[in-house]
């Protein structure tokens, strides 16, 4: 059974899902410190970057971000940036990942706009199934139904969450993506920057990226929350409105106390998490890369301490939101066999992660480098911002 908690605390806009009463996934945004993930923007070419085959574009952000000739659209193959683009030039751009560190954001030409069923490239075409919906003839049937049925205007990706869904709902979602692109269709000119779609707020990122199956009721605190997120679901997601229901608390209680989700935010943003057996993980963000350490504790079976660490490391990653690389310092085993059932188990417990990630092969010292792709800032960054806020 799953629950969606949202409520409001000082800056903070927080969407907590719970498994079973156990924290999975977070969507967090900070008032003071929008993102720009997701965004689409007229910007403005302010410098070409021969030797990164780049340009740097003025996006509205406080830094320029960085778009690659690869991800100049319409795209010619093997083209130079320079014979793409040229300084002061407009061009329609998506924000990909967002400014870390002294990185001004990624972004892109292919433009995507996701739902909860699909997404919708309007700049691209065709019809393309995700993989995680299989093989066979019911994705055959669903191929057939949504190709005769969906709207003949740029691409559409079918999501594995349509599988078993209404077709109804998936063709009302394509009409309702389709009204979000159209206003920045029609007004991609003039004057640059600008932005012509924000940003997904954090409760639209849980409602589209948030598993439908099990969930059992979307719990809010605060009245004028509430009506916000009525009023979304209304537009993007109305056969979600019977779950929605205000926290009333009869002693007091916020909303996040329940099942001590305020506890396992600040936990997530600590260095050690525990396993069983006296087990640990270590969690150490660096620049470059985050490393991730297993500690075995009391337990003598390597094998059993790095398949019990899998699916806490999968869900640490999801929590704290760690893009980029991340190696994974994994207790030493002397079997072959056993080094490649632990990638299997970690490469199982990240395939469910909205959020793409890679896991490849262990080295002889125990070491797995995993690649997750950024989506807008760590945890812990989110949460030293509420802080040095609050001491303003």
């Amino acid at each position: 059974m799953r629950r969606l908690l949202i409520d409001r605390r000082g800056a903070l806009t927080r969407c907590a899902l719970l498994g079973d009463g156990i924290l999975t996934d977070l969507a967090i945004d900070h008032a003071n410190h929008p993102g720009w993930l997701g965004a689409v923007a007229l910007g403005r070419v302010t410098r070409i970057a021969a030797g990164l085959d780049a340009a740097f574009v003025d996006f509205g952000d406080r830094v320029p971000g960085l778009l690659s000739a690869a991800d100049v659209r319409p795209a010619r193959r093997d083209a130079k940036i320079g014979q793409l683009l040229r300084t002061g030039q407009s061009v329609l751009v998506q924000v990909k990942a967002d400014a870390h560190g002294d990185k001004g954001a990624s972004l892109t030409g292919d433009i995507s706009l996701p739902g909860r069923f699909l997404v919708y490239t309007p700049l691209g075409d065709g019809l393309h199934l995700s993989k995680r919906l299989g093989k066979g003839p019911q994705v055959n049937a669903l191929r057939a139904l949504f190709a005769a049925e969906l709207p003949n205007q740029g691409g559409w990706i079918v999501r594995g969450e349509a599988a078993g869904v209404d077709p109804g709902l998936v063709l009302a979602e394509a009409e309702a993506l389709l009204a979000r692109w159209r206003p920045a269709s029609l007004s991609a000119g003039g004057t640059a920057p600008r932005t012509l779609i924000p940003p997904p707020d954090a409760i639209r990122r849980a409602v589209t990226e948030l598993p439908r199956d099990g969930l059992a009721e979307i719990m809010v605190e605060g009245a004028e929350l509430l009506a916000s997120v009525k009023a979304l679901l209304t537009d993007d997601a109305p056969d979600l409105l019977p779950l929605v229901k205000p926290w009333k608390p009869g002693d007091g209680r916020r909303l996040f106390d329940q099942g001590d989700v305020d506890g396992e935010i600040a936990r997530a943003a600590g260095r050690r998490v525990p396993l069983a057996y006296g087990g640990s993980l270590v969690i150490d963000r660096t620049e470059a890369l985050t490393v991730v350490d297993v500690n075995g504790g009391e337990r003598g079976n390597p094998l059993a301490t790095n398949l019990d660490a899998c699916p806490e490391i999968a869900r640490q990653l999801r929590l704290r939101n760690i893009g980029g690389i991340v190696v994974v310092d994994f207790v030493n085993m002397a079997r072959a066999g056993d080094r490649d059932a632990v990638v299997r188990a970690l490469s199982e417990t990240v395939a469910a992660d909205p959020v793409a990630t890679h896991v490849y092969g262990m080295s002889r010292l125990g070491l797995v480098e995993v690649t997750r792709a950024r989506r807008g800032p760590a945890l812990a960054d989110l949460l030293a911002l509420d802080g040095s806020d609050d001491d303003e």
